[in-house]
Parts: structure tokens; sequence; C-alpha cells
């Protein structure tokens, strides 16, 4: 049987206290299970200005140093969800979330919701390999 291992960050380690009861990631066997991260500024504990783009990369950025203390990377993202407030800002949060993956692309879910903590636009959580990264092969 795995055990389960939890972890917590503080604003010094590059990522953005929890706004509600919970860790940041947790692992059990090979997985790691990533909390949805906020468009949060780690050094202030300020939402990101800006529109979805922006709020995007910030949410992949606050992944990315979670899994990173963790012993993960974005690379090894298995699947994905996302939650945005409207889809009207699909095409843009589509073209920044690009930039931070390389093809082929982790499995991937897109939510519409009516609203999310601290007034964001955009929140995402994740499933990542806890170790390394995944090899992912083109269908033929």
């Amino acid at each position: 049987m795995s055990a389960i291992s939890c972890w917590t960050f503080a604003p010094a380690d590059g990522v953005p206290e929890p706004v509600a009861p919970y860790s940041h990631a947790v692992a059990y066997g090979d997985l790691l299970h990533v909390t949805g991260q906020m468009p949060i500024d780690p050094a202030t504990g300020l939402l990101v200005p800006g529109g979805v783009a922006a709020q995007t990369d910030a949410v992949l950025g606050n992944l990315q140093r979670v899994l990173e203390r963790c012993g993960s990377s974005l690379d090894a993202a298995v699947s994905v969800r996302a939650y945005l407030t409207s889809f009207d800002d699909y095409a843009e949060f589509n073209a920044a979330y690009e930039r931070w993956f390389a093809p082929p692309l982790p499995a991937r879910t897109c939510i519409g919701v009516t609203g999310l903590a601290v007034g964001a636009l955009v929140e995402i959580d994740l499933i990542a390999a806890r170790h390394g990264t995944v090899t992912r092969a083109v269908a033929d």
C-alpha cells in the first residue's frame, strides 16, 4: 500500500498561500494531484491584473512551481482540468495554454463556471507523474 504525502507551500517558495483549507499537492503512488491554482502573484498575494492570457500564465507558473517543489514538472502532466468564467475567452486561453505544454499534450477538460474564488477568470488543476516526465506517443 502506498503512503500519502501532502505538501503546502508558503509564498517564499514562490507559491501563493492557499485561499481555503487544502494542500497544494497530494501524492499517492506515482501520481501527484495538484490543487487548482489561482492567478495570484505569490510575491504580493494579489490577483494578477489583465485578461485571461495573463491570468493563465500566472496559474501555470504557480502550477509549475508546485510541481517542481514536489520533484515533478509540467512535462509530467497527464491530465489537466481548466475552469473558465467565460467561454468568450476560450481562444485566448488556449493560445496562452499552448505556450506551456509541448505536444503531444496531456489530456484536458475545460469547464465553464459562473464564478471562481478571488474573482479569477481561470483556475487550473492537474494530475502529473510524480517523478520524471511522461513519454507520450503520437497515434499513427
